[in-house]
């Protein structure tokens, strides 16, 4: 929710054979990352900036300015005292502004998009953060200061702390620190139970199923191999998830990783927060294997639902970044990526690459799981 959103890519590689599956100890399978690119071989991650001082003034004028004068109104509906100073994104589905309101820095998030889906997600957002103030989850999430569902505003306080990645798909391997932080973090979140009836099943397995093979995207193969997994682990097994683990979701403060953007929060297949931080580490991260080894430590019903989850969610992103290619091959014009000299399709296309392999090498580990069992 604080950082600012950037283009994704991936690390230039050389190509090699893939890696050769191996066996935990029992015959359980995981997925071995190979060994990190050389550091030549990798681009550069540019240097995080610090975070700004609240300060400042918006400027309300212009078309743009039209914009933010409607979202402002709106957080004045619920916090009155509210004083806007910033504008943190801004973006054709969502305005954050970063104000005060008495002694307290707070983050107002207002959506521009209100359609249907859009407006569920911030609502069930919104449920979220009104249940951590009845039953406080064991990782640190911000305070809520005010919401208003029906108008589509959600203001809660401003924690320090740095995004452990400003992209979805990090440049460069982070720091090893910064993953362990976040993995314990996820690991805690997937141990806690929550009230029945505050969150639900965010994603309809068999259906994602069925809409990922009628795409092409997953072979008949594909869907025989998880099918037999999904049906062997049992509604029994669902563990509550964050839903959308990524590194810029995580703020690191001194007082430990902060979690933000709960609206895909809810009940998963084992290991979904594992799935996801996994598919964006990239190849280079140590902590791909200990992710893997982790998500079989629970037996086999945690390992099949982390390799389910795992190939949904490659594919996935997968998807989204093809759409990505042919936007920027439609657009020639289409900006310059984050690295100097490259454009942002090109960028996307290099992550592709890697991507279509971490599927290979997903498909690998969910065919020896079936063999298993």
């Amino acid at each position: 929710m604080y950082a600012a959103s950037a283009s994704a890519s991936a690390p230039v590689r050389t190509v090699r054979p893939p890696a050769p599956h191996r066996t935990a100890a029992g015959g359980a399978p995981f997925l071995d990352p190979g060994r990190a690119p050389a550091a030549g071989a990798r681009l550069r991650q540019l240097p995080a900036t610090a975070r700004r001082p609240v300060s400042g003034r918006l400027d309300l004028s212009g078309p743009q300015g039209a914009l933010l004068r409607s979202a402002v109104e709106s957080v004045h509906r619920v916090v009155p005292d509210f004083n806007p100073v910033q504008v943190l994104r801004r973006s054709s589905r969502t305005v954050l502004l970063v104000g005060s309101t008495g002694r307290t820095t707070a983050v107002a998030k207002c959506l521009v998009d209100r359609s249907a889906a859009r407006a569920a997600r911030l609502r069930r957002e919104i449920g979220a953060y009104r249940t951590f103030v009845r039953s406080r989850p064991p990782v640190r999430v911000p305070r809520l200061v005010a919401a208003d569902p029906d108008g589509c505003t959600l203001v809660i306080e401003r924690t320090p702390g740095r995004a452990a990645a400003l992209q979805r798909h990090p440049l460069e391997v982070p720091p090893h620190a910064d993953v362990r932080a976040t993995l314990a973090a996820l690991v805690r979140i997937g141990m806690w139970r929550p009230p029945d009836d505050a969150f639900g099943a965010p994603l309809d397995y068999a259906a994602r199923l069925s809409r990922y093979h009628e795409l092409g995207l997953l072979t008949d193969r594909d869907m025989g191999d998880l099918q037999t997994l999904l049906h062997g682990i049992g509604p029994g097994h669902l563990q509550f998830c964050h839903g959308d683990a990524l590194l810029s979701n995580v703020l690191l403060s001194p007082a430990g990783p902060v979690l933000v953007d709960w609206e895909q929060a809810g009940w998963y297949l084992p290991g979904y927060d594992l799935a996801t931080l996994w598919a964006v580490l990239g190849e280079g991260s140590p902590a791909r294997r200990q992710i893997s080894q982790l998500a079989q430590a629970g037996g086999a019903v945690h390992r099949d639902g982390f390799l389910v989850n795992l190939m949904l969610v490659l594919v996935r992103e997968v998807r989204t970044y093809e759409a990505a290619v042919q936007r920027a091959m439609r657009d020639p014009a289409a900006p310059v990526g984050v690295h100097s000299g490259m454009t942002a399709g090109e960028e996307h296309r290099l992550l592709l690459r890697r991507l279509h392999d971490d599927v290979q090498m997903a498909r690998r580990a969910v065919r020896a799981a079936v063999g298993t069992r």
